[in-house]
């Protein structure tokens, strides 16, 4: 061991000695780095938000970041942001990613703002669409999810022969790089953590304290992989996985939502107004009735758009994640069965898009025409209808490593169909369908299940909710052991997707920790509301 005089002097008499060298290797490595000053330099700027209907005290913003990292110079995004400024003195900033993937966040802040109002005793609370999402260069499939679909239904005559279903699934894959334009090869969590570090800087902040849901979590987990030295107070709500492919993942959720689904059917038929009756076993199957009838024969919707039975199982997944949406769930769901109207089971369908499949006003919003790759914002009547599902793909498989040959997934086809039916004959069918549309795209990273572990970052807290129907308790705990010491666990004992905007005990918690940096315990717990 050198002492600490000694330890000095070597230091300086090796750097002398590279200096005389002239530090060759450092110097070729500083410069293969590409130049991102300037999109650290900006700063952002706010103002009233347009639109009617939003609250007044809402800020909006923008910031703009490289389209390539690897390649700044190859055009640039702009990416919406809003803010609830701090009531006093502020600290900073704390960024809000609501999930998906494919939640716009600003739409969500404006709405639900009311959640986060306890953090602006100390924090700017700030969201942003993420590239891809919303106002930020929104992604499209055209009529892709719609065929997609009918490529991953058993009854569809197309699943009598893999091979033809395989066809369907790539000529989707080429529909969504054409309607999608330039970004859609720079999508993912990869990418989008990046441009929160952009964020971070351009608000002014040292270090990015941060609260994610769902999707959000995989997106901190990534942050703090990313930039562990960057990285402040991070709360994870509702945690992802890091590791289990999307064909697991897509099971694990399936069976989540059926759970779910019998729990909200056996509160709905003790009331007399249920839409499929008083007997909760026969109620399921008049829902498995439902879907299959509006998939054969969708009824028509808003702009005479057909509204399927994969469309009224996205809305009904949607209602599932908290049980405050049951009796509107419930009352929609009765005027759909007894009047055929759409319009209350359509507004559980989220982030502009009531019906997947069909695109918004513009043909080609926001994204690049003759060459030009400087995607800016677009106004929120451009954003395309299918852009929630089709972020949804596009940003999993960019993190997905997995691309089976079509002789594995011809292989495998019909045991998967048995295994997502199994785990539920209401959403195996539709989420089955969102595994298989990454067949026939380009492979995802790796750095995710590779290098997103054992982060050298600060403490963070990690809540999982014991009956949440996305993402399983276990998600919380692997995740936790992947991170290493620096993941701290609350177990919340609740039902619903996240805990922070259903449980009391959940909302304290965080708030004290972003707030004061106070943390519980690791293993600590939050009892049901109930």
């Amino acid at each position: 061991m050198l002492s600490t005089h000694q330890r000095h002097a070597f230091t300086c008499a090796v750097t002398l000695a590279l200096l005389g060298a002239g530090l060759p290797s450092v110097a070729a490595a500083a410069a293969d780095r590409p130049d991102l000053s300037r999109f650290y330099d900006q700063r952002i700027k706010w103002s009233s938000c347009p639109g009617d209907g939003l609250p007044e005290d809402l800020q909006c913003g923008k910031v703009t970041v490289p389209l390539d990292y690897a390649k700044p110079a190859d055009g640039t995004l702009d990416l919406a942001m809003a803010r609830f400024r701090a009531t006093g003195a502020s600290r900073g900033s704390v960024l809000l990613n609501f999930g998906g993937p494919g939640g716009p966040g600003v739409g969500e802040l404006a709405a639900g703002g009311k959640d986060f109002m306890g953090l602006t005793n100390g924090y700017d609370v700030v969201t942003f669409d993420p590239r891809g999402v919303g106002r930020s260069s929104p992604v499209s499939c055209g009529e892709g999810t719609d065929e997609a679909m009918d490529a991953a239904d058993p009854e569809a005559e197309v699943s009598d022969d893999p091979r033809a279903a395989l066809e369907v699934l790539r000529k989707v894959a080429a529909e969504c790089a054409e309607h999608s334009g330039p970004v859609l090869p720079h999508i993912g969590t990869v990418n989008a953590s990046r441009d929160l570090d952009v964020m971070r800087q351009a608000l002014g902040d040292k270090k990015l304290n941060y609260l994610g849901f769902s999707y959000g979590t995989r997106l901190g987990a990534v942050y703090a992989a990313q930039f562990p030295g960057k990285t402040g107070r991070l709360v994870l709500d509702g945690v992802d996985t890091l590791t289990e492919p999307l064909s697991e993942q897509g099971i694990a959720g399936a069976r989540g939502q059926q759970t779910a689904l019998e729990d909200f059917l056996d509160w709905c038929v003790e009331d007399i107004n249920c839409a499929f009756g008083q007997d909760p076993r026969a109620a399921r199957q008049e829902v498995v009735r439902l879907v299959g009838s509006l998939d054969e024969n969708p009824v028509p919707a808003d702009f005479g758009i057909p509204f399927s039975g994969q469309d009224l199982v996205g809305a009904i997944g949607q209602a599932l994640y908290s049980k405050e949406l049951w009796p509107t769930l419930s009352q929609a769901l009765t005027s759909l069965v007894q009047d055929g109207d759409t319009r209350g089971i359509m507004r559980f369908s989220t982030g502009g898009s009531a019906v997947p499949g069909v695109r918004g006003p513009a043909e080609n919003a926001g994204h690049a025409k003759n060459g030009d790759t400087d995607g800016g914002l677009v106004d929120e009547g451009d954003v395309p209808l299918d852009n929630l599902p089709a972020a949804l793909m596009a940003v999993n498989c960019a993190d997905d490593p997995d691309r089976p040959s079509a002789d594995q997934v011809t292989e495998d086809i019909r045991r998967l169909r048995a295994e997502y039916e199994q785990a539920s004959p209401v959403f195996g069918r539709y989420r089955l369908a969102q595994v298989l549309m990454c067949f026939g795209r380009p492979r995802g990273t790796t750095y995710i299940r590779e290098q997103v572990r054992d982060v050298d970052a600060p403490k963070m807290l990690l809540v999982g909710t014991r009956g949440d129907p996305a993402t399983p308790y276990r998600w919380t705990t692997q995740t936790a052991r992947r991170l290493g010491p620096s993941a701290v666990v609350l177990d919340n004992k609740g039902e619903g997707h996240t805990g922070y905007a259903s449980s009391k005990c959940v909302h304290r918690k965080v708030d004290d920790f972003l707030l004061y940096g106070r943390l519980p315990a690791d293993g600590s717990s939050c009892g049901s509301e109930e």
